[in-house]
């Protein structure tokens, strides 16, 4: 998934078939341009399921952790995105903290969260996979598709051809 999208473009091109990510997002990752299909994980304070995840294959997929909005602890370190990168997933959207960012940022990866914290996560394995999460004024539903650039963010139920 290489293509690039500009994320001014695809609003331009597709005002029905977008909806913005209210501008709250922080961009920590080395890929500044990404896009790809949504998995999504709700948590709080517990990054297990992000473990999990980042585990499988993620080639054109976008990992969205919903973590409340916490800003108590990281739900993503560099280890975690390593294996992201390793097991290519696109990127990942934290709604709450990730920690490591120096090193995130050098990793071909998009990321974007709230803020940084330097605690990790409890793990005890609580949290729900692949149900629709809201956030950001916008609603993501496993198997839609999120863009993200140094613009923002935006979330279709379709995937959209490049202008």
């Amino acid at each position: 998934m290489s293509t690039h999208y500009l994320l001014p473009d695809l609003c331009d091109a597709y005002p029905e078939k977008v909806n913005v990510v209210a501008p709250q997002f922080n961009s920590y990752g080395g890929k500044q341009s990404y896009h790809g299909q949504i998995v999504t994980i709700k948590c709080h304070e517990d990054n297990s399921l992000v473990a999990e995840q980042v585990d499988r294959n993620g080639d054109g997929k976008v990992l969205v952790v919903d973590g409340g909005g916490s800003l108590r602890c990281g739900l993503l370190g560099d280890n975690l995105a390593a294996k992201a990168v390793k097991n290519r997933w696109q990127g990942i959207l934290v709604y709450g903290c990730i920690r490591d960012v120096d090193e995130i940022g050098e990793m071909d990866l998009g990321v974007h969260a709230l803020k940084t914290h330097p605690l990790k996560s409890v793990k005890r394995g609580i949290g729900l996979l692949n149900e629709k999460v809201f956030f950001g004024s916008v609603t993501f539903s496993p198997g839609s598709y999120l863009y993200a650039d140094n613009n923002g963010l935006l979330v279709s139920d379709e995937l959209l051809a490049p202008v």
